[in-house]
């Protein structure tokens, strides 16, 4: 359900490695997530901790759930000497491709205790109709 492209050409780019570590960059700051789905849908589950629902910016484009936000700080100094924080703050964005069965445009979204789940159903299967075929005489 995510996809990555990776372009490059024969020769390595002197960019590469720069490239290469902005990625990785880039993805150790993105929200952890999760994907799974069913006979009925596709579900996406990504942790949002501390982020709140205005912050948050979701879009099916293209075929692609484009999921935007920001985490922001609200820290009060006074008379405290931090020794040293974990925590992440700043602007954070994923993008998951859909498959070709999922319905893009019916995507649900709720955020809960901390962690969106987005819910994509899948277009019902078609039945398939028995039409009795005449064989003629001959």
């Amino acid at each position: 359900m995510v996809e990555k492209s990776h372009t490059s050409g024969f020769w390595p780019s002197l960019y590469d490695p720069f490239r290469q570590m902005s990625e990785r960059v880039a993805e150790w700051l993105a929200p952890a997530s999760e994907a799974a789905g069913n006979d009925d849908a596709y579900r996406i589950a990504v942790e949002l901790p501390g982020v709140e629902e205005d912050d948050i910016h979701l879009s099916v484009e293209d075929g692609v759930v484009l999921l935007k936000g920001e985490k922001r700080t609200e820290r009060e100094e006074k008379g405290e000497t931090w020794f040293f924080s974990e925590r992440q703050y700043g602007s954070f964005s994923r993008s998951f491709r859909l498959p070709p069965d999922a319905q893009g445009e019916k995507v649900d979204a709720q955020l809960k205790d901390g962690v969106l789940t987005i819910t994509i159903p899948k277009v019902a299967p078609k039945k398939q109709e028995t039409a009795k075929v005449e064989i003629r005489k001959g």
